[in-house]
């Protein structure tokens, strides 16, 4: 990364793979192979009769940022984890694949109770086999084995589930942290003036040359415009507090997020609420529920329905009185605005819906399957990453003059293209709408494959937390050419459609079956690991139970 800085200030360059070759080569004669993990790249580099080296391309899915996001995902400090996964009892079979997509094998898990510390055993695993099958793609990795990069200095377990899976007792030598840098001090090939050098890295400064798309908007005005038009398919709110009337409960277990919603008969919105899941949606939605009795305890819940990852466990949790599919919720709901919409883009915080409608049924759904940088999490990781909470950094790039063009990537290589950028003088302004800009391509060129407006339709509703982002709104109108439908409530659209299901089944009368307060407040959720022994593979079983024959 720091080709342009040496050739500005004229200090030698040398490629890192062939530093990395030279230290190991020094320090630690005889080593056969170097596995090198970082913080968005992997390597392998067999060192026996020449070199051989074996690099990630295009996902950066196994480095030290997918480390990094599932620990957040876990809940636990970076330097936690290691010590976490070394009290594992059992793994789990985790794809470590993207970093933002890995989050669907494991929510899933946390959801249904498993021990934090199987997990983070089961993230290294992953890792382990991201690397070895990835990468050295059925060479052998035998001989000295050298451990380089961040992760396996700092984590000894994932040392060791490299050494369980490769059959051997790799190394991992004292300063690794510095071995490339080293490599890098032993290629110097001229001696060179350190104050001279160091006051020219000091000065230097990007040349302002990258590649932009013109601004999102032209002026404040034209931006006006564009808030009123799409405030006209915001839903009607009432209090919920005194309310007397019939009441329709929709939730969404998300995999990251937990939506619900109470409706009344108009489906105007009596009261919602929007929170991570935090790996326990169960007690996320009996919080939700005891909020809607504490704010109206005679409120009259005709009939309920649940939707998402979590809808399952939910509606046994609960006595929710249906499950519905996701696809289905949100075409309920995407047709209360427009009924004859066309087609409908939900992107989420990890995932990309988008379902074309012909003849009023669902006629094609796309869904992103291994890649996860078009999705909610993409701008979340960079905003954070950056210093700034979502909604700020948003609106940081509504007016900006020059967004950069950073193309489509993987989540965590467009950190390259983003430094890049700054280094060649890119404002944050002009980042944050260029990252806008790529959640759109990466939506429209790597899920949908769209090449035209026509292939969408006319008639399209937009959906999902992200597109609550005026930035990212502008983007998709922009690349396609049409004006779109996003409601006020984009992020609630699979719990409004749950509630309106639930309504439309019911048809306005009964009783839900749904639990009341009283019963919640005998709710209990106990947790049991246990094997199958059904058949000769004897799997293991996570099992809720809630009490009464429920589970």
């Amino acid at each position: 990364a720091g080709m342009g800085v040496a050739e500005a200030c004229g200090i030698d360059f040398v490629q890192e793979v062939y530093a990395t070759r030279v230290a190991a080569n020094t320090f630690i004669p005889g080593t056969d192979v170097v596995i090198e993990l970082g913080g968005e790249d992997a390597k392998i580099l067999f060192l026996s009769n020449g070199l051989e080296v074996r690099m990630n391309g295009t996902c950066a899915g196994g480095t030290g940022a997918f480390i990094d996001q599932m620990a957040t995902l876990l809940n636990v400090e970076l330097e936690d984890m290691d010590e976490l996964a070394k009290q594992y009892e059992k793994t789990y079979t985790i794809a470590s694949r993207c970093g933002v997509f890995a989050k669907t094998d494991i929510q899933p898990l946390l959801n249904q109770g498993a021990r934090k510390s199987d997990i983070a055993e089961s993230i290294f695993n992953a890792v382990v086999s991201q690397t070895v099958a990835g990468l050295a793609q059925g060479r052998e990795i035998e001989g000295q084995v050298v451990y380089l990069g961040g992760p396996l200095t700092f984590m000894s377990e994932l040392r060791n589930c490299f050494d369980r899976t490769l059959g051997t007792k790799g190394i991992c030598p004292e300063n690794s942290l510095y071995y490339v840098a080293s490599g890098a001090a032993l290629c110097a090939t001229k001696p060179i003036d350190f104050d001279k050098v160091i006051s020219e890295v000091k000065d230097y400064r990007g040349s302002g040359n990258f590649a932009f798309n013109p601004p999102l908007f032209a002026s404040e005005e034209e931006y006006k415009q564009f808030s009123e038009r799409h405030a006209k398919a915001d839903v009607k709110q009432k209090e919920l507090k005194g309310y007397k009337g019939k009441a329709y409960i929709g939730m969404d277990a998300g995999s990251t997020t937990v939506k619900g919603v109470v409706l009344n008969d108009n489906g105007e919105l009596l009261y919602s609420k929007y929170l991570p899941s935090k790996g326990n949606p169960v007690e996320i939605i009996k919080a939700f529920l005891e909020e809607v009795y504490s704010i109206n305890p005679e409120i009259n819940v005709v009939s309920s329905a649940v939707t998402g990852y979590g809808e399952d466990i939910i509606k046994n949790a609960f006595d929710v009185d249906y499950g519905i599919v996701e696809t289905i919720a949100h075409f309920t709901a995407a047709k209360y605005f427009m009924p004859d919409v066309e087609f409908i883009i939900d992107i989420g915080g990890q995932d990309i819906k988008c379902f074309k409608i012909h003849n009023g049924a669902i006629d094609n759904i796309f869904l992103n399957e291994a890649c996860s940088s078009g999705c909610g999490s993409f701008l979340q990781t960079f905003a954070n990453a950056l210093g700034y909470q979502i909604a700020d950094f948003a609106k940081l790039g509504l007016f900006a003059k020059r967004p950069v063009d950073l193309g489509s990537r993987c989540t965590v290589f467009m950190n390259s293209s983003v430094k890049q950028a700054q280094k060649d003088g890119a404002t944050i302004e002009d980042i944050s709408a260029g990252l806008s800009l790529s959640v759109v391509k990466n939506a429209l060129y790597k899920v949908i494959r769209a090449s035209s407006p026509e292939e969408l339709g006319k008639k399209v509703v937009v959906q999902g937390g992200t597109f609550l982002n005026d930035a990212v709104l502008r983007a998709f109108e922009q690349e396609m050419g049409v004006e779109v439908v996003r409601p006020n409530i984009a992020g609630l659209m699979g719990a409004y459609g749950a509630a309106l299901y639930a309504k439309n089944k019911c048809k306005g009368k009964g009783k839900s079956s749904l639990s009341d307060k009283k019963a919640l407040d005998k709710f209990v959720h106990e947790i049991k690991v246990t094997n199958c022994g059904m058949c000769n593979n004897n799997c293991r079983l996570t099992v809720n139970s809630f009490g009464g024959g429920r589970k």
